[in-house]
């Protein structure tokens, strides 16, 4: 497992390192001091699973650079910080969880044990999914896809950028997306990490498209998007 740690602070990343050694000592671990000496890291090759990032950096912030990194590279983001109001921010960017300072090394541990699991499950689930639509076949990154929406015999799939109509089976969409989907009411599938909140009778995703939760199923998901997100 190759886990990035990225804190323009010596004594931060000091901090890690050492928390790392005494759970984490099979990973492998690579250090920088700056946002963009980690892009440019990514660029020339390194494939990092984790990437420990400080959001307070001089320069390119962490925000900067987690935006960048997407672009670049599916690695699980875990931003560190010292100032917990920046912590709605860094699920904007797609952070998979965050770590306060001074980093607790239970909190570390644990946080880092669901990310690595994570790590292993984006291995296994398919990167893409190809939908015909138009006449032409397309490769869609799931990584992109908000939720789908049944529309009869069609889906429409709503992603990041664009909708997209074409004819499949919303089982079998739940079939091949897996767990990072959760079946929140017979019409609609939606992407945990898309999620930005939700109440009694419904779910918000990231760009602000308001879908149905059905009634019977409000308690599983609720256990289910807190153990996403639980520290």
């Amino acid at each position: 497992m190759n886990i990035a740690i990225c804190d323009d602070e010596v004594r931060g990343r000091e901090r890690i390192l050492t928390l790392l050694e005494k759970e984490f000592s099979q990973a492998q671990t690579c250090e920088f001091d700056s946002g963009m000496k980690l892009l440019e890291k990514v660029k020339e090759g390194y494939s990092p699973d984790i990437v420990l990032l400080d959001i307070a950096m001089e320069g390119m912030d962490g925000m900067q650079t987690a935006r960048e990194l997407k672009k670049l590279s599916d690695a699980i983001l875990i931003f560190v910080t010292g100032v917990k109001e920046q912590v709605f921010e860094a699920f904007d960017v797609g952070a998979f969880h965050y770590l306060m300072k001074p980093v607790d090394q239970d909190k570390m541990t644990n946080v880092l044990k669901r990310a690595m699991q994570e790590a292993e499950k984006r291995k296994a689930a398919p990167k893409y999914l190809l939908v015909k639509t138009e006449g032409s076949h397309r490769r869609i990154p799931v990584e992109d896809i908000l939720y789908v929406e049944n529309n009869g015999r069609k889906v429409i799939l709503h992603t990041k950028s664009e909708c997209l109509e074409y004819y499949e089976r919303m089982n079998h969409l739940q079939e091949v997306l897996g767990d990072g989907f959760y079946r929140c009411h017979r019409g609609y599938l939606v992407a945990l990490s898309a999620i930005s909140g939700y109440d009694h009778d419904s779910i918000t995703v990231a760009q602000g498209d308001k879908i149905y939760l059905a009634k019977q199923k409000y308690g599983e998901f609720v256990k289910l998007y807190c153990d996403f997100l639980k520290e």
